[in-house]
């Protein structure tokens, strides 16, 4: 006969006064987490209690009980009713419900403490959310479901912002199918279509990690802390009905403005108004733009202008900084480490003086009409305005003198240069000419008359061969020739204001990445040119004197200086010429010259989003291994663009025509491998190349 298996019955409830009950030593919780006792005491008295204590009667040594039961499951909540007797608001004698064990089934009161918090399942963040949802639906603020349930407003924000995720995705995650972090990656857009695009095209890739799906979600929005949106500022951009994306998840430095053609437009606009406002101080012209190329002011002049003097209030609140700031460098001059607000404190005084000292220019108003602004945005979304560049075609008219003009005529005089004038002496020998001409052959014989041009050409034709001689044996000399030449086309002087048949142009790039001009190389050469723009002379007469009282250090980098400006090592579909290319790469060996570290990436932007897949799985073999080009040689184009990206970040790993140590090879040069052409002698380097080289050269060939 099978035996029937017995029910089970469960311990009895019963009501049970307060101060019948005292705290079980069985209970196994010792250490304090989550919600404190306060926090629990409030939820007792807003809503009473929704949990029974499980207790155990205290039996005598008789064996009898004593009327007094112990709490070993549930001391929490016990601590929550004590705190609210002793504030009053609960009786000694209230009743409270509870579940009571006998202990007679050999389980341990310490058993029971210990499944009351191992059995314990804590809500589901979905569920948490839906109900958090259910509350906001029934008119709570999301600061008073904060205040009940003691949590910050920003755990409930959170929450709440699922409501932006799609529900395809969040049954996903309901069926265990993603991960907590994933899902809320998916939050910073509302557009389900695009979320849900984004993890269908995920599910074929091994990258599926939170910040990449942000990355994915965003890669079309413009950063908060983008130039563009700085310069317009959240605020006109929300007004003109523009959204910002954010992620309550994670540091998402402001979010993202979602709409970018709304965002160009206000910088247009923007740029406009502040065009016109500088355009109100008399410039011929104004070029706005949100940047400009490299090399955008080349075969301009630059106008000088002198500061303008600071007001009493301004000199008195320079003072005050100056003082406050020279005070602080004195007290801490021997501290091995600034404390942290010291220190900041510092930056906020060098910036105030700094302001100061960059005083705005004043210019000559004859000048002004005939220059120009450029106004554009610096790295941060403040105005870069750069005034006072005359372009070649609004310098002045040189007036060529007719046949009596002569010596002593009033040449107009702004700015330190001569305009009106043809800087070309009539040849005169003694006083001054005769306007009127001679009036017999008596007074034509005693005139002395200006000579032949066909003359003058042939004497100084002869002066120009002698002269050629001597500054031929005079280093010194021709140096400062060459170098006065130089400065006169690197600074807008008039190239024509030198004997020497000698130019050296700074040639615009036809093509360029974005940003060029803010590298530190691009940003180094025009701090130099800054420099020395500033220190030389405007007149070309001033210019050769000022070289001439220079001492060496000074001539050779400024000579550098203007050598360096042009260079032209681009390698352009109409100027390919093998010899100009191996030059480039000899004068990089010359100075050791090393893209990286002189600030070139290989980024989506650069290189790798602008490649075949199989230049990008080249240059991670290279500079990774097999093993890393494995990873990403499943993946679209675009994702193993931007998994490149980070796997290269820091390696130091360059494109073929950055590469210092070996020569450019393209298919549009002439190549053949039994026969390399030789180089000049004085190009040659160290001799013909080893088998490594060729092998090398072969290398780059084939796989071009």
């Amino acid at each position: 006969m099978p035996t029937t298996q017995p029910k089970l019955v469960l311990s009895g409830a019963r009501d049970i006064p307060f101060n019948k009950l005292v705290l079980s030593q069985s209970n196994v919780r010792r250490i304090k987490t989550g919600v404190t006792i306060e926090e629990l005491a409030e939820d007792i008295a807003r809503r009473t209690l929704l949990q029974s204590l499980s207790v155990r009667p205290i039996v005598g040594a008789d064996g009898v009980e004593t009327g007094v039961f112990e709490v070993p499951a549930g001391g929490r909540r016990f601590r929550a009713l004590e705190l609210l007797v002793k504030q009053k608001r609960l009786a000694k004698t209230a009743m409270v419900p509870c579940v009571v064990r006998n202990g007679g089934d050999g389980v341990s009161a310490e058993e029971d403490s210990l499944a009351e918090n191992v059995q314990r399942q804590a809500l589901h963040p979905l569920d948490q959310y839906r109900s958090f949802k259910t509350l906001v639906d029934q008119g709570l603020s999301e600061e008073e479901i904060a205040a009940r349930f003691f949590v910050s407003v920003n755990v409930v924000k959170q929450r709440l912002r699922l409501t932006t995720v799609s529900e395809k995705l969040l049954a996903v995650y309901a069926d265990e199918g993603m991960t907590l972090d994933q899902l809320t990656a998916f939050s910073v857009s509302g557009d389900h279509a695009r979320q849900e695009q984004v993890w269908e095209g995920l599910s074929r890739s091994y990258n599926k990690e939170a910040y990449y799906i942000r990355r994915l979600l965003t890669e079309s929005a413009v950063r908060v802390d983008d130039r563009r949106a700085q310069f317009v500022g959240i605020a006109a951009y929300e007004a003109a009905g523009g959204i910002v994306m954010r992620d309550l998840f994670t540091d998402d430095r402001g979010g993202w403005l979602q709409d970018p053609a709304l965002l160009e437009r206000l910088v247009d606009e923007k740029l406009k108004i502040e065009a016109q406002a500088i355009a109100g101080e008399g410039w011929l012209w104004v070029s706005a733009a949100l940047d400009f190329k490299y090399g955008h002011t080349n075969g301009f002049r630059r106008l000088r202008g002198e500061p303008l003097d600071r007001s009493a209030d301004e000199e008195a609140a320079y003072q005050v900084l100056k003082a406050e700031f020279d005070a602080l460098n004195e007290q801490y001059d021997s501290a091995d480490e600034l404390p942290e607000e010291v220190d900041e404190r510092l930056g906020e005084l060098e910036t105030a003086i700094a302001a100061f000292d960059n005083r705005p220019l004043r210019f000559d108003a004859a000048e002004i009409g005939r220059a120009g602004v450029f106004v554009s945005l610096d790295a941060n979304g403040s105005l870069e305005i750069e005034r006072g560049f005359v372009r070649p075609e609004d310098e002045p008219a040189v007036d060529h003198p007719s046949a009596s003009a002569v010596e002593g005529s009033a040449p107009s005089d702004v700015g330190g240069r001569v305009y009106g004038v043809v800087q070309r002496a009539v040849i005169m020998i003694g006083g001054e000419p005769d306007h009127q001409g001679p009036s017999s052959a008596e007074d034509e014989e005693e005139t002395i008359r200006p000579l032949s041009e066909r003359l003058v050409i042939e004497l100084t034709a002869h002066r120009t061969v002698a002269l050629r001689d001597a500054v031929g044996c005079v280093f010194e000399t021709a140096f400062l020739a060459v170098l006065h030449a130089l400065a006169l086309n690197a600074f807008g002087r008039l190239a024509h204001d030198t004997c020497l048949e000698i130019s050296a142009k700074t040639t615009a790039f036809s093509a360029q990445a974005p940003g060029l001009k803010d590298t530190a190389c691009a940003k180094r050469i025009s701090e130099r040119h800054a420099a020395w723009q500033e220190r030389l002379p405007s007149s070309s007469v001033d210019l050769w004197s000022a070289l001439a009282d220079m001492g060496d250090d000074d001539r050779q980098a400024l000579f550098a200086h203007c050598a360096s400006l042009s260079i032209n090592a681009v390698h352009e579909p109409w100027n390919r010429n093998k010899e100009r290319q191996a030059h480039a790469n000899h004068l990089a060996k010359a100075v050791s010259l090393d893209m990286a570290a002189a600030g070139w990436a290989p980024t989506v932007d650069t290189y790798l989003g602008r490649v075949p897949k199989a230049r990008i799985l080249e240059a991670v073999r290279e500079a990774k291994g097999d093993g890393a080009a494995q990873l990403i040689d499943h993946l679209k184009k675009a994702d193993m663009a931007a998994e490149a990206e980070r796997l290269l970040a820091g390696s130091g790993w360059l494109p073929e025509p950055l590469r210092t140590s070996e020569p450019l090879v393209t298919d549009e040069f002439d190549h053949n491998e039994d026969e390399p052409e030789a180089l000049p002698e004085f190009l040659a380097g160290d001799g013909e190349r080893s088998e490594d080289e060729e092998r090398d050269a072969s290398h780059l060939l084939a796989a071009e």
